[in-house]
């Protein structure tokens, strides 16, 4: 589990972050770009974001270019925000668990209707 500190690194990077993307990064080339979650190294020093990116299938791909492309910058505009001893060094993953989950719906949706009776 754990600390409270970690939570609440993890809860700032995870907004100040969202904010950042929503400001450096055009909606219309990159889709819209979502932070859902930061994984924090124990020791703060690195961090895993979990980006979704909604749009299509070119915008997908152009916009986690994007983001490895603006890492550096958007890691220093973190520090520049945020007053810890260490920026974190960030590092994007792509994130699909709102599809997936979606997919399940879907499946869950058809299936009941299948079962029903009409």
């Amino acid at each position: 589990m754990q600390s409270l500190r970690h939570q609440r690194v993890r809860q700032l990077l995870r907004r100040e972050i969202g904010e950042i993307i929503r400001r450096e990064i055009p909606v219309a080339d990159a889709g819209l770009i979502t932070v859902n979650d930061v994984g924090v190294a124990g020791d703060l020093q690195s961090a895993t974001v979990f980006v979704g990116i909604i749009g299509t299938a070119d915008q997908k791909r152009k916009g986690f270019a994007l983001l490895q492309k603006t890492r550096l910058r958007i890691q220093d505009l973190v520090g520049r925000a945020i007053v810890l001893k260490y920026t974190p060094r960030l590092r994007f993953v792509l994130d699909d668990s709102v599809a997936r989950g979606n997919r399940v719906l879907e499946i869950i949706e058809e299936i009941e209707r299948s079962q029903s009776p009409s």
